[in-house]
């Protein structure tokens, strides 16, 4: 299993960063499936998942395991606390973590979702943090590491 964000990546970067990790496919975990700002226009779903086509990535939303708004908006009010915005955020909250976990993740059967991905190649989660630790696709991963014995690659720009 591999993870991967937007942050930090151009559409191009992204594309080979797949590539190269020989993804099987594209799991998007986000509730939104848009980016702000123009400079990320490219990972905004309709943009993102021409793109996977051309590259012969299989794309997949997976909104089960998107975190809700009222998750989202606990860990904007712990940024604003801590002083880090969105972007620059290297750690979710306890709180996040613990209420993601048995609000959203434990209600989900991670063993049908990899008994229905494609064989061979990386099946890649993908969010919009850069840093794997502060987006809740690290801990599906973890749990997949944990239960399933996943072996996760994080996919971070250069």
């Amino acid at each position: 299993m591999a993870t991967i964000g937007v942050y930090g990546f151009t559409a191009e970067t992204f594309i080979t960063a797949l590539r190269r990790a020989d993804a099987s496919a594209l799991l998007d975990v986000r509730q939104r499936r848009g980016v702000r700002g123009s400079e990320y226009a490219w990972a905004n779903s309709q943009r993102l998942q021409a793109a996977l086509r051309a590259a012969e990535i299989p794309y997949r939303h997976l909104p089960e395991l998107a975190p809700t708004t009222e998750l989202r908006e606990l860990q904007y009010r712990e940024d604003d606390r801590l002083g880090v915005g969105k972007r620059s955020r290297v750690e979710l909250a306890p709180e996040y973590r613990e209420r993601y976990t048995r609000e959203i993740l434990d209600r989900v059967d991670l063993g049908q979702l990899l008994a229905g991905l494609p064989t061979g190649g990386l099946p890649a989660l993908m969010c919009v943090e850069r840093d794997p630790q502060a987006c809740h696709r690290s801990v599906v991963a973890d749990r997949l590491a944990r239960e399933h014995g996943a072996s996760v690659v994080d996919l971070v720009p250069d």
